[in-house]
């Protein structure tokens, strides 16, 4: 070999030795591996937090459906309508159908101090829906991407807690699907609501103590003078947003349906379930106070009514009764009569309702206390039920009483010695001049009807 050729065969030799041909090959193929892990963790992620959001829906629908039905029916119905409420929610071709199972719904009990939940399938008040997917359940989050450098799934659990409760408002207080009209000189004392889900309405010189609640869907609706906040001390504190569905007001008319057969369901403690007495108006003989024997008139009487029992009574005629000036207890009474309170009748542990739909289904001309004046003591509360309405002239009296009332609930001055007071209306509330609200903390409340409302907890 010629020198020459010794000398191209040099070069050739170092020319391969320094090509990086195959290095940059190998690069690119790193880089194209990072490309796809990092790819993949994004659409895979995205890909599972959506899953996981479509997961929480689900589970949370499921425990709203579970724990509504709950209020009525036995556990396995309300597992079968939250099963059958998200069936549409869980698609089989992503995440399965058994992502939620009857064994993962729940019912049991919410502390709120330690928030914690108990189970117990006996309980209505508190329900946990767990929700999964998972290669346990043969329902995994099936990565795109990550499957490429062996991530082929992701597992994804998630839980939701609801339970019941009871706004204030619904224990204490005015509540009214239409206005809420107060006039002037009123007094409210801490812990007292009032709510419109249209607006509420006031004059002047009402006192609302710190404490107090005024509430309303929108703020700027509240109906007042000018000067409303200057002659209206503590209304601006007061003031709320917010709108209740009333659903006790909707449940009304099959509460009053249940009394006239007897029905255990919605009986307060102190009467007894079974077929109803059937009250008579002829006239009554009873003895008076020296024992000889008097003759009532037409009139209902305390007489009338057998204790705890329900009493139910038809009308005649003119389609009206009047309750007789007297005491009146331990009874529950179911009418389709407009009912007139006469001066004098005072209402203690009794319920009184009626289907008649009249705007006065109940009236009174003054002088009506509903519920015992015993300073928020156990007991002595008191409720009217009607599909129509209320009106008190005057000088209507509560002591842990309460009006539900499918008409507008009108009460007019000088309704003085309310203490522990519900009253809903689905129509609306007007409140006149000189009244004096009271606040029990719901103390001598505990037989008053309430509805209750779901909220999730964790």
């Amino acid at each position: 070999m010629d020198s020459s050729m010794k000398s191209r065969l040099a070069v050739g030799t170092s020319r391969i030795a320094k090509s990086e041909d195959g290095s940059i090959t190998i690069l690119a193929l790193f880089f194209v591996l990072i490309a796809i892990v990092m790819g993949g963790v994004a659409i895979d992620f995205n890909k599972v937090i959506a899953e996981r959001t479509q997961l929480q829906i689900a589970a949370d629908t499921a425990a709203h459906a579970a724990l509504y039905t709950r209020t009525k029916n036995d556990v396995m119905a309300s597992q079968d309508q939250a099963l059958a409420t998200v069936s549409s929610l869980l698609p089989v071709s992503t995440i399965g159908s058994v992502a939620i199972t009857w064994a993962d719904i729940e019912f049991g009990n919410w502390d709120r101090q330690s928030a914690t939940f108990t189970a117990d399938m006996e309980a209505n008040d508190a329900v946990r829906v767990s929700a999964e997917m998972s290669d346990i359940r043969g329902n995994p989050s099936r990565n795109f991407l990550l499957r490429i450098v062996g991530f082929d799934t992701f597992n994804v659990n998630v839980e939701s807690v609801y339970s019941t409760y009871y706004p204030p408002c619904f224990t204490e207080g005015f509540v009214a699907e239409l206005v809420v009209d107060i006039q002037s000189n009123n007094s409210f004392t801490d812990g007292f609501c009032i709510h419109s889900n249209d607006y509420v309405s006031l004059n002047q010189n009402n006192y609302f103590e710190p404490g107090t609640i005024v509430s309303m869907p929108n703020l700027n609706d509240l109906d007042m003078p000018k000067s409303g906040f200057e002659k209206n001390d503590g209304l601006q504190t007061a003031l709320r947003s917010g709108a209740y569905r009333l659903r006790l007001l909707n449940d009304l008319p099959d509460i009053i349906d249940s009394f006239w057969t007897g029905e255990a369901d919605h009986l307060p403690p102190y009467v007894y379930a079974g077929t109803p007495y059937t009250v008579s108006s002829s006239s009554l003989a009873v003895p008076d106070s020296n024992g000889n024997t008097r003759y009532k008139g037409t009139g209902l009487t305390p007489e009338h009514f057998e204790p705890n029992s329900v009493n139910r009574y038809s009308c005649p005629g003119s389609g009206k009764v009047t309750f007789e000036a007297g005491v009146y207890s331990n009874f529950v009474f179911v009418s389709d009569c407009e009912i007139k309170f006469s001066n004098g009748v005072m209402l203690e542990d009794v319920v009184i309702a009626t289907t008649n739909s009249s705007i006065t289904s109940f009236n009174t001309p003054s002088g009506l206390s509903i519920g015992r004046d015993d300073n928020c003591a156990a007991g002595g509360g008191a409720t009217l039920m009607t599909l129509g309405g209320f009106k008190a002239a005057s000088s209507l009296n509560a002591f842990g009483g309460q009006i539900l009332a499918i008409g507008d609930i009108q009460f007019s001055a000088n309704a003085n010695g309310i203490q522990g007071v519900s009253f809903q209306s689905r129509g609306m509330i007007d409140g006149t001049s000189n009244m004096d609200m009271g606040y029990c903390q719901n103390q001598g409340m505990e037989n008053v009807y309430r509805a209750p409302y779901f909220r999730t907890v964790k």
